[in-house]
Parts: structure tokens; C-alpha cells; sequence
């Protein structure tokens, strides 16, 4: 039985997406998947890694409990997700190229770069060793996003700029109009809100995620899921 999924987030990551399922849980598309949901729930690591590594995936099973995806893992899955979920709208959320890549920079593709140091190598093999949680997490981000994503090229600005330009056209070429929303957040509740069909709330459209706030978040998630068995 198809599951109850009612908005999949096509966007990539530094997209808005934190502010995207905000914003939705608060109009009653909730609850949101994000990977804040893979930092902060025991088992959701393995279970996408699972998938990551290719073994079969039952939709509802791993995204039961939730009315709408935003960012990876899901949005690099949006094509089967459509496709499974055919009810669901689809919001693409979008911005400027350079500004976007420059985001991912300072916050993704830095903490990818961290892993590499001798530090990071270091806590990820006593995590492998342990069978915890962060190794699993490391692993699937590195597949989902790293290489599934950017084809093993996050260290080439040029490729992962056409590879964000790309994914847009393929977005856009693959959903029928009526069902895609192409959204930047900056544009804020009035064309989310028509395009779901549902009021415009009365306070200010959510801003959240910045740098700062990926940092600290960051640095609050490693330490449980260093810790963290999975099962």
C-alpha cells in the first residue's frame, strides 16, 4: 500500500531546506524528513546507508510516519520518490548558483574536508571499530551525496556547479508544471502557500540554518552519534 507522503523536496542541500521543513510542518505537511532526522534518530543512519549501498528500500517503511522530504538523503532519490509517491507535490527549492556553492563550502564540503585530516580519519575508525553510529553516517553521506550526487567530484567547484545547474533542468523537465513548485525561500510564504493550497500564515516566513547555525548543530550531533550503536 502506497504511503501518505504529501510534499517531496527535490532542492539540494543549502538550498533553504531547513527552513522549507519548517515552514511546511508549520502549514500541516509535517512531520518533515530532513538529515537533521538522520543526526538525531538511532537507526535512521543505517537505514539509509542500506540503500545507499543498494539493497532494496520500501518507501513507506523508511519514510513511515512522515508527510513530506526535504534535502538529502531524500532529494537524491526524487526521481523514485515521484515516482512511488504520485500524489505528492514536488518543491524544488532553488538559488543563485555561485552563492549556493559558496554555502556548501563553508559548511558541507568543509565538514567533508574535516573527515580527511588525520582527526577525522582517526574518530572515524574507533566509530567503525565501536559499530556506532558515525561511521554508518559518514559512509552514507559519502555515497548518497558524494557520490551519487556529485559523481565522487565535490572537490571540483566547476563540475559541482554544473551538477547543481543540471539537476535543476532535469527537476523541471521531469515533473509536469502542475505538480513542481521551482521555489527560492527568499520569496516566502505566498507562492508555497498557493501552490499547496493552504492559508498564508500571519507571521514571518522561517530563516533558519545559517552558517552558525550548521556549525553549532554539527558539532552538537557528532558526539551522540560517535556514542550511538545502531541497530
Amino acid at each position: 500500500m502506497v504511503g501518505f507522503m504529501r510534499v517531496i523536496g527535490a532542492g539540494f542541500g543549502r538550498t533553504g531546506t531547513l527552513s522549507l521543513k519548517t515552514a511546511l510542518e508549520r502549514l500541516g505537511f509535517g512531520p518533515c524528513h530532513h538529515m537533521t532526522e538522520v543526526f538525531e534518530r538511532p537507526g535512521q543512519a543505517r537505514r539509509w546507508l542500506a540503500l545507499a549501498e543498494g539493497r532494496p528500500v520500501d518507501w513507506d517503511d523508511l519514510l513511515g510516519g512522515y508527510e513530506s522530504c526535504v534535502d538529502w538523503p531524500s532529494a537524491a532519490y526524487w526521481r523514485e520518490l515521484a515516482a512511488h509517491y504520485p500524489e505528492a507535490k514536488v518543491v524544488l527549492t532553488v538559488r543563485d548558483p555561485e552563492r549556493w556553492l559558496a554555502s556548501m563550502e563553508a559548511t558541507i564540503l568543509r565538514q567533508h574536508e574535516r573527515g580527511t585530516t588525520l582527526a577525522g580519519r582517526a574518530l572515524l575508525g574507533i566509530s567503525s571499530l565501536l559499530g556506532t553510529d558515525f561511521a554508518a553516517f559518514i559512509r552514507m553521506t559519502d555515497l548518497t551525496v558524494g557520490r551519487r550526487v556529485f559523481d565522487g567530484r565535490t572537490d571540483d567547484r566547476e563540475h559541482v556547479l554544473k551538477t547543481f545547474r543540471a539537476h535543476i533542468e532535469e527537476v523541471v523537465a521531469a515533473i509536469p508544471p502542475e505538480r513542481l513548485l521551482r521555489f527560492e525561500v527568499r520569496e516566502g510564504w505566498e507562492p508555497l502557500c498557493g501552490f499547496l493550497g493552504v492559508p498564508v500564515p500571519d507571521e514571518p516566513f522561517p530563516r533558519v540554518n545559517d552558517k552558525a547555525d550548521f556549525e553549532r548543530h554539527a558539532r552538537g550531533s557528532m558526539l551522540p552519534m560517535l556514542l550511538r550503536r545502531g541497530g
